[in-house]
């Protein structure tokens, strides 16, 4: 009898490291990797701004830019950041909070994502999908949909 409930003990304790371990993926404190993009040619700045420290360290410059076909593309130059599980670029309404009490603001108005995060670092160009009023949005946050939590984020002054 007692080995039946070791034996289930250690069946119950396996399940569930399996699960925390996907579900907080923490070997990712441990990677990063590096894209350089090449940021638009004949492009103009409409609004950019400097990125913040939320959950993780952050720093960086996110630039929306206007192309002369109409388009419009988000450029993260200089990007640090860490590495986390399910980490989208997000275009928000939220204004950007320094601090733990800005860290989870962004799903709380409107907002559009434009991709997975390619890389912790480097240069790194997202297509803004066409039809998305630039306008409405003032901020750019790297958010972890996973946890709905801001690694960082950026107020887009317009130019």
């Amino acid at each position: 009898m007692r080995r039946k409930v070791l034996l289930s003990g250690a069946i119950v304790v396996v399940i569930l490291g399996g699960f925390g371990l996907y579900w907080f993926q923490p070997w990712k404190l441990f990677t990063s990797s590096r894209i350089d993009e090449t940021a638009p040619a004949g492009a103009t700045t409409v609004a950019s701004g400097t990125l913040i420290t939320h959950e993780h360290a952050t720093s960086g410059r996110a630039e929306l830019m206007s192309l002369p076909d109409g388009r419009h593309q988000l450029v993260l130059r200089d990007l640090a950041t860490s590495d986390g599980p399910d980490l989208r670029i997000w275009l928000t309404d939220q204004p950007v909070v320094d601090g733990q009490a800005g860290w989870s603001l962004f799903d709380d108005g409107k907002w559009v994502e434009l991709g997975r995060l390619k890389a912790t670092h480097g240069t790194q160009v997202y297509d803004v999908p066409r039809g998305t009023d630039v306008v409405q949005f003032t901020s750019v946050t790297i958010w972890c949909r996973r946890f709905a939590v801001s690694f960082g984020a950026a107020d887009l002054s317009q130019k």
